[in-house]
């Protein structure tokens, strides 16, 4: 099971690593919600490994049964690992290849909200985004933001992939 749950996770965690880098050198120029978007088809996508590492672990390496309890570690181990990965990965990004990123993305932020509120609610949400900017501007919590949000998604798809794919 650790074999497994180590070359799927790392499988996992070099294909987000890719997809993230890919979309920052070809899709740059989209706007941040569309490369929201693409982030979380990549997260989905490099998290489907998740559901391979299970079914190779039943199919191949354990005569075709697989408890939903093991199968639910070994998604979750498999997630660990892929969200790990995109943490240190955007930690990276932010602190080393674009710098300027957290800067650009809260000024667009401001003048998205500047432009879609009424005067009254955008200053209490400009108050509000002010006094959590250095929150955000914490790589620490910047990793663990990015982290849990793959972890999370992973979870879910490891707890589908567990129902699917457990056999007894």
């Amino acid at each position: 099971m650790k074999k497994t749950v180590t070359k799927f996770g790392l499988y996992g965690a070099i294909t987000i690593c890719i997809l993230f880098l890919l979309s920052w050198f070809v899709f740059n120029d989209l706007p941040y919600f569309s490369q929201e978007v693409l982030g979380y088809i990549s997260m989905v996508l490099s998290l489907s490994f998740v559901f391979f590492g299970i079914k190779h672990y039943r199919d191949k390496e354990n005569d075709g049964k697989v408890s939903f309890k093991k199968a639910l570690v070994m998604g979750i181990l498999i997630s660990l690992i892929t969200a790990l990965a995109f943490g240190i990965l955007d930690v990276f990004y932010t602190e080393v290849l674009n710098p300027d990123f957290m800067t650009e993305y809260y000024n667009h932020s401001v003048e998205t909200l500047r432009t879609s509120l009424p005067a009254d609610e955008f200053e209490a949400k400009l108050a509000e985004m002010e006094s959590q900017k250095a929150l955000f501007s914490n790589p620490l919590f910047s990793f663990a933001l990015m982290a849990l949000t793959v972890f999370v998604i992973g979870f879910i798809i490891s707890l589908l992939s567990a129902l699917i794919l457990q056999r007894k």
